[in-house]
């Protein structure tokens, strides 16, 4: 149970650290690159729709707003990486949590992209691997870079606690 305990405890702060630090890719993207971010208000509206019964939208730009999908849609963003970190501790357990290294998080980090290919961009509209946008391959590569550095932010928010509670 204390191990059970310890792990829950590690995987919030790792998953908040490398959403974070995926954040901070988004926003130098779009600086420096001019590239746009995902509108989580959209990814809000996307998900307070499914309790009506409607997982895909065509696109989820053209569905009708939710009261409150901006903060639900950031929420969401937030809760997912605490998943994704508990999956990688899941993986690696208590040794990877107290003595991080890159490789297992690398690979974990970009194994999420799984979620907006085959579940999250099919469903807002944009289909199975981006498949519907114009440029797919462009949307792909972007997809997986992004969750490449949330792989590293992962590791870095894994050594950032391991200093503080070792």
């Amino acid at each position: 149970m204390a191990e059970l305990a310890e792990l829950l405890a590690r995987a919030v702060p790792i998953g908040i650290g490398a959403t974070v630090v995926m954040d901070l890719w988004a926003v130098v993207r779009r600086r420096v690159f001019g590239l746009p971010s995902l509108d989580y208000a959209l990814v809000g509206r996307w998900v307070a729709h499914l309790p009506r019964g409607r997982l895909v939208h065509r696109p989820i730009a053209a569905t009708a707003p939710v009261p409150g999908e901006r903060l639900l849609g950031w929420a969401l963003h937030y809760a997912t990486g605490i998943a994704f970190a508990l999956v990688l501790l899941g993986i690696g357990g208590l040794d990877w949590a107290r003595r991080p290294t890159p490789g297992l998080a690398l690979l974990v980090g970009i194994g999420t992209v799984a979620a907006p290919w085959l579940l999250m961009q099919p469903g807002m509209g944009a289909g199975l691997a981006a498949r519907r946008l114009p440029r797919p391959w462009v949307a792909r590569w972007h997809s997986l870079v992004t969750h490449a550095v949330f792989g590293l932010g992962l590791y870095l928010a894994a050594c950032g606690l391991s200093v503080l509670s070792p």
